[in-house]
């Protein structure tokens, strides 16, 4: 999964709100050109995104950590060769063996042989901006998002990198029903927190409630109705047309039609919402801060939150054994058990 992650929700979990480019880190030459370090504790350290290598799970974060498990979750070693130290916000695989990951400095790393070993292909330290998110439609094309309004792509497995200007069409009618603005008033610099893709749709979601669409692999991209003003931080696809959209305040909105209408749903919190996945056609679960769970049995028309006791933000989520899930975030990588669901899919 490509996931997903602004960068408030990692000053979040590092206990404060900053902005981009205030949080604390390594000097950018020093992340750049020192490999990742073994820590002894690195799966208990800050760990931003999962993803599914075929069998394994490879979980990104602080200080170029890129963590592996063989047995869903279960054990977690950290792969020893990665070229960098900085903070990896973002993790997707294509298959069992081709990965990237991406996160601070614009630094983009792949690896061919499902994790063990990753190469860097791209970095700028003079940019100091983060790269947020990922996708690739198989081995060859992929699209990196990120601070500002960062758009990069690539169609030779991630060799290489263009940046281009992110230029989406005008929208519809906005939240409180004012006309769309045209297409050269949407600005140009908001944050590009996550992309996820279904077939030939991607859609990004993105600050100040911005929201967009493509139908063609990301060829064009068209701003969608918005319902609400807040940054969005996550997206998740569900049968048909379905999506789901989050972000700050436990704020959490349902289309039916790929975007183009919605209509927001009690999340029973107010913590920022970070992450979802769709384990099945109904069964949806969505993550956030200070602990917060959120899980649907009704393809995500309704949803029963379940707060962690440890209370720890969650940043990722992937599917684990046996009605867990496997999550990510503040405090490491661990699984939870999921208690019953609401609606019908309980």
């Amino acid at each position: 999964m490509g996931r997903r992650f602004g960068l408030a929700l990692v000053a979040a979990l590092a206990g404060g709100i900053a902005p981009v480019g205030g949080l604390a880190q390594l000097d950018p030459q020093d992340s750049a050109n020192k490999p990742a370090e073994i820590a002894r504790l690195s799966p208990q350290s800050l760990l931003l995104d999962l993803a599914v290598a075929g069998k394994r799970f490879v979980a990104v974060g602080e200080r170029g950590h890129v963590l592996l498990s063989d047995d869903q979750g279960v054990t977690w070693r950290q792969a020893t060769s990665v070229p960098t130290r900085a903070m990896l916000t973002a993790v997707y695989f294509a298959d069992d063996a081709y990965g990237w990951a991406t996160g601070h400095d614009e630094t983009i790393i792949n690896t061919v042989d499902g994790g063990e070993n990753w190469t860097r292909s791209h970095f700028s330290a003079e940019a100091q901006q983060p790269l947020l998110d990922l996708w690739f439609a198989n081995r060859v094309s992929g699209i990196a998002v990120g601070a500002y309004g960062s758009y990069f792509t690539t169609n030779d497995g991630g060799r290489n990198w263009a940046s281009s200007k992110f230029a989406p069409s005008a929208k519809g009618p906005t939240h409180d029903g004012e006309a769309a603005p045209e297409e050269g008033d949407i600005p140009p610099d908001y944050h590009l927190n996550r992309i996820v893709g279904v077939g030939n749709r991607l859609y990004i979601a993105a600050e100040g409630g911005q929201l967009y669409r493509s139908d063609d692999r990301g060829a064009t991209w068209r701003a969608l109705p918005s319902p609400y003003e807040g940054s969005f931080f996550g997206l998740v696809p569900i049968r048909g047309d379905g999506l789901l959209a989050f972000g700050l305040r436990g704020h959490l909105f349902r289309s039916a039609d790929a975007g183009e209408n919605w209509v927001e749903l009690e999340s029973h919190t107010t913590s920022m919402l970070t992450d979802g996945i769709a384990i099945n056609d109904l069964r949806v679960v969505i993550g956030g801060l200070a602990g917060a769970l959120l899980v649907s049995g009704d393809a995500g028309e309704t949803f029963r939150l379940t707060q962690q006791e440890d209370r720890k933000g969650v940043a990722a989520l992937l599917p684990g054994p046996a009605g867990s899930v496997v999550v990510a975030g503040e405090g490491g990588v661990r699984t939870v058990r999921l208690e019953p669901a609401a609606g019908a899919g309980s």
